[in-house]
């Protein structure tokens, strides 16, 4: 009887890291488990609304701020830039 293909080998689920940039956010980068980077924008995208939400009307115009998406070899795979301008 054959063996599946994947015998042996350690099935793993991919591992993305969040690394948020500049302004007044400091946080260490946040690494996670999810099946795929389309949950990895998912992801991003909930944990950037999170971000300007909690900011409580701190964020003022001139400044910006990036959330990097990478995978567990640090590839770049997303990026998501907010910055604020004055319109006059």
């Amino acid at each position: 009887m054959a063996l599946p293909a994947f015998a042996g080998r350690r099935l793993s689920v991919p591992r993305y890291c969040f690394n948020i940039l500049g302004g007044k956010i400091i946080q260490t980068p946040l690494a996670r488990s999810l099946a795929d980077k389309h949950a990895a924008w998912k992801e991003a995208t909930i944990m950037a609304g999170q971000i300007l939400q909690d900011m409580d009307g701190d964020f003022e115009p001139g400044q910006t701020w990036q959330l990097e998406v990478t995978d567990e070899f640090a590839n770049p795979l997303f990026h998501i830039q907010v910055h604020a301008e004055n319109r006059k």
